[in-house]
């Protein structure tokens, strides 16, 4: 499976045949807890201002909660819309509080935060605007401290982009709509990425599912598409970090879905594991349980890993490298074939990589 300029597609992009087998091999020995557990989106809107906005972020969140549904994730709205949004109701940031430490307990399924509104930096601190107290990003990174399970935040607000500082880490992504607090002026990012999460059209590897990753791109070239249409300078630039170094990445560092260009030091290029997080599966891998599916993506993000350092090692070492991530995949393929579910071979490379030299 490549990306749509030819490179190869990490994440779920993975054959079709391997996906069959992890998902044959992963179910019988599914453990009980991946039959319950799911996704969870959070949908916080804040406050509107005016009408126009009001209607904009309306938008925009019942698409999240559209595509949601279509995954199958348990849904949480909150604020002018949702489940806080009557005038008798706790202020907007204790529910979001409690919400965020409520589902951020230890699962094997991404929890999405998407935060929809707008935003304010003073130079010092960036808020997400809520009614009644506003929330800022160091206080929304001590709700998620404990958060034990994969985390996509969201957050598509204006002067966004220092909550990347606060909420960089493992196992999550993070994504503003803009590149500093310094660009206050309302981002249009947000909408676009409403609609791309679950549009087909935004599948850019072909692998029938939109990944977060995905999402992001197409969104950010929409955005700018309008600023350029309009011949308006661009006033917001999104940003994306998957590796935990709270740097980010912009979208016109990608060529397809892979970043082609580095930051100054030579940092590690995100998205290998925004292309992870995907809100609506494609069939096959909505039934593959979360464990399964936990350990094909380690796989792959260790391909990924063993790519960036193939300039640095010796021709052998990382072909042999290679070679012991290959073996584990074939194990799961001989379970699959003892078990007398698919005569097929398994390949002799994962997706966009080269077989080991014979020796």
């Amino acid at each position: 499976m490549t990306g749509r300029l030819g490179r190869p597609a990490p994440g779920c992009a993975l054959s079709p045949a391997l996906l069959a087998l992890f998902l044959a091999a992963g179910i019988e020995n599914a453990d009980a807890e991946d039959a319950v557990d799911r996704q969870c989106v959070i949908i916080a809107v804040g406050a509107p201002g005016t009408a126009e906005y009001g209607a904009e972020f309306d938008h925009s969140a019942a698409r999240w909660e559209e595509a949601a549904r279509a995954g199958g994730a348990e849904v949480i709205r909150l604020g002018p819309g949702g489940s806080s949004g009557s005038a008798e109701a706790r202020a907007d940031r204790e529910v979001l509080e409690e919400a965020v430490r409520r589902q951020a307990g230890k699962s094997a399924e991404c929890l999405w935060l998407v935060l929809i509104g707008h935003g304010t930096f003073d130079g010092r601190t960036a808020k997400f605007n809520l009614r009644g107290p506003d929330v800022a990003a160091e206080e929304l990174a001590e709700w998620l401290k404990t958060c034990e399970r994969p985390l996509a935040v969201i957050d598509c607000a204006s002067a966004s982009g220092p909550f990347i500082h606060h909420l960089s880490g493992p196992r999550r992504v993070i994504v503003t709509a803009t590149k500093s607090g310094n660009e206050l002026n309302f981002a249009r990012f947000g909408r676009h990425l409403a609609d791309a999460v679950s549009d087909r059209d935004c599948d850019l590897d072909k692998d029938q599912q939109v990944s977060l990753l995905e999402a992001f791109l197409m969104a950010a070239a929409r955005a700018s598409e309008f600023y350029e249409r309009e011949a308006r300078l661009a006033t917001e630039h999104a940003l994306i970090d998957d590796d935990g170094d709270g740097k980010g990445t912009p979208a016109d560092w990608f060529q397809g879905i892979r970043a082609v260009r580095r930051a100054a030091g030579g940092a590690a290029p995100d998205g290998s594991r925004a292309n992870q997080f995907v809100l609506v599966r494609r069939p096959a891998e909505r039934a593959m349980p979360a464990s399964t599916r936990g350990e094909r993506d380690r796989l792959e993000l260790a391909i990924e890993a063993l790519r960036e350092e193939k300039p640095k090692l010796d021709a052998n070492v990382y072909y042999e490298r290679l070679e012991a991530i290959l073996l584990e995949l074939a194990r799961a393929y001989e379970r699959f074939e003892e078990a007398g579910k698919d005569p097929s071979p398994p390949p002799a490379a994962p997706p966009g990589e080269e077989a080991p030299p014979a020796k």
